[in-house]
């Protein structure tokens, strides 16, 4: 496992985040450099440096919670679709050392989002990403 980074700080409660989803072992919430509205974290608890550091049943935990909260996002995002992908690796464009699996919503409008930040982020302001975590947050109701 890596050392703490700024997604265990953001477990702790030491930085605020957008929360979507908590459970024992995965946290998601709003990325704070979006591609979209609405993108999402998924992350291991643990800090995993790389999806091949985590176990296979934390692995399991991750894409379940993906899976539970993507139609959500779509849903609060008014998205047709979603991307999900993880940059495995800092040479695969990981920029922050625990691994994570983006969910990031997706339209024809604008053509897809990819995962490379240089090229798509998107300025959301902060009354935009409350609003949306709480959209969210009732659709996975």
């Amino acid at each position: 496992m890596s050392e703490e980074t700024i997604f265990t700080r953001i477990i702790e409660g030491e930085i605020p985040s957008y929360t979507i989803y908590e459970d024992e072992t995965t946290y998601a919430f709003l990325d704070a450099n979006p591609l979209a509205p609405g993108h999402t974290l998924v992350i291991p608890k643990e800090p995993y440096e790389r999806l091949n550091d985590m176990p296979p049943d934390v692995i399991g935990d991750v894409f379940s919670t993906a899976g539970k909260i993507a139609d959500a996002v779509e849903e609060a995002t008014d998205a047709t679709a979603t991307t999900l992908a993880i940059n495995n690796g800092e040479d695969a464009g990981q920029e922050v050392p625990h691994a994570h699996l983006h969910i990031v919503p997706q339209s024809s409008e604008g053509g897809p989002k990819s995962i490379h930040r240089l090229f798509d982020m998107e300025e959301v302001p902060d009354d935009e990403m409350a609003a949306i975590a709480e959209r969210i947050n009732e659709a996975q109701q």
